[in-house]
């Protein structure tokens, strides 16, 4: 694997990730401006349903001009997005205008085109790891892009906390630390002339080749299963710090959010980075198996626990189980069917949006019962993921 064209990609996947900042932004957001868990989880929502809308598009759009293209379109959008709170004076010392709620709508705003931004990115650079992998690599290195994702969302847990303690900034400093990454991942893009591979064709695609896989009922299957692991990773993102500050009194702002990344996005971090190894050794299918088991252990102890200890825990063992699921169902499918990877590109990356719906279920169910019963939630979802490895397991034995 040569590096040097992996490097830019990487810094591509970083910011990908920044769209999951919205998950922490929940909890944030909550605090600012005094609302409830469920019009907090507004920003998870509008950032993922992007994902929903443009990603069959923008399948069909890279069939025709390529993923280069499609790469630095998302990159574009991504960072006209941030700069809007950024002109609006959002970008560390944030007044906060208790009479309205215009800063927040102005961050609504920001955090669509972030998502429509990150939905592109996710079109165009799940695949072209592929062009640029050697044969059979390919799920190996998608897991190790993938780990750089979780760099990008880490930002939304980490950056807040670190400005505000060292130099009293508030949250909202998330803003330009994010296009400035961005502005680099365009740059260093371009300059470094990476060329994607151009796949023979045997078909051109359309948004009817596009809907007509899904009459596949493995691809269904597959596809569901993004939607689920998707919303089920920001709607964890989005309530382990409510979870520690309601449930055990620990601020969000100053503590909350770093605790919830070292113990949930710390993990997946490795968990993804090291996965590119234990794949060496172990298949996709089988590895896909063990980590929804292990992330279902931990929902289960944060569910049967009323101590910080085990709660804490069980984030951790959350993490580590989440680590894989994404990059393992992606490549799974991809590889099963290789000659139509524009469109189940389109179709898989439309499903994140399963992080709009997905934690807007967990937080209205929070907001009814309490915070501890809906992770019973993310519990049913995992249940999904263990039944999509057993299928492809029973697939590979015949």
């Amino acid at each position: 694997m040569s590096l040097k064209k992996f490097l830019p990609i990487y810094l591509i996947f970083v910011s990908m990730g920044m769209v999951d900042a919205a998950g922490p932004m929940v909890s944030l957001a909550r605090e600012s401006f005094a609302l409830s868990i469920t019009v907090a989880t507004l920003l998870p929502l509008l950032g993922y349903l992007l994902f929903g809308l443009l990603s069959i598009p923008m399948g069909v759009l890279q069939d025709k001009k390529g993923k280069v293209f499609i790469l630095n379109l998302g990159l574009g959008i991504m960072f006209a997005g941030l700069m809007i709170p950024i002109l609006s004076g959002m970008y560390g010392n944030m007044v906060v205008d208790s009479t309205s709620l215009g800063q927040f709508y102005r961050i609504l705003s920001a955090v669509l085109l972030i998502g429509a931004g990150g939905a592109i990115l996710q079109v165009g650079g799940n695949p072209f790891v592929r062009d640029i992998s050697e044969e059979g690599e390919y799920s190996k290195n998608l897991s190790r892009a993938q780990s750089f994702i979780t760099v990008g969302s880490s930002l939304g847990f980490l950056v807040p906390p670190l400005m505000f303690n060292l130099f009293g900034l508030d949250w909202s400093i998330l803003f330009p630390v994010n296009a400035f990454i961005v502005l680099v991942a365009m740059l260093w893009f371009n300059l470094a002339k990476i060329r994607e591979v151009k796949q023979e064709k045997t078909h051109h695609a359309t948004l009817k080749s596009c809907l007509k896989l899904l009459k596949n009922g493995y691809v269904l299957a597959m596809v569901f299963g993004i939607f689920i692991y998707c919303g089920v990773e920001i709607a964890l993102a989005s309530h382990a710090p409510i979870l520690l500050s309601d449930k055990f009194g620990i601020s969000v702002e100053k503590l909350g959010l770093v605790i919830s990344w070292s113990l949930f996005y710390l993990p997946i971090f490795l968990g993804r980075f090291f996965g590119s190894y234990i794949l060496k050794y172990i298949s996709p299918t089988r590895l896909l198996i063990v980590t929804g088991l292990v992330a279902i252990i931990g929902v289960l102890t944060i569910l049967f626990t009323n101590s910080l200890t085990m709660a804490l825990i069980g984030i951790l063992i959350i993490g580590i189980g989440f680590a894989n699921i994404f990059p393992l169902i992606f490549s799974i499918t991809i590889d099963h069917m290789p000659n139509h990877q524009n469109e189940l590109s389109g179709l898989m990356v439309t499903m994140i949006v399963g992080g709009a719906f997905i934690p807007l279920i967990m937080g209205s169910l929070a907001d009814l019962t309490n915070i501890t019963f809906a992770f019973i939630v993310p519990l049913l979802c995992l249940c999904y993921v263990i039944f999509l490895g057993i299928i492809n397991y029973n697939k590979k034995i015949v």
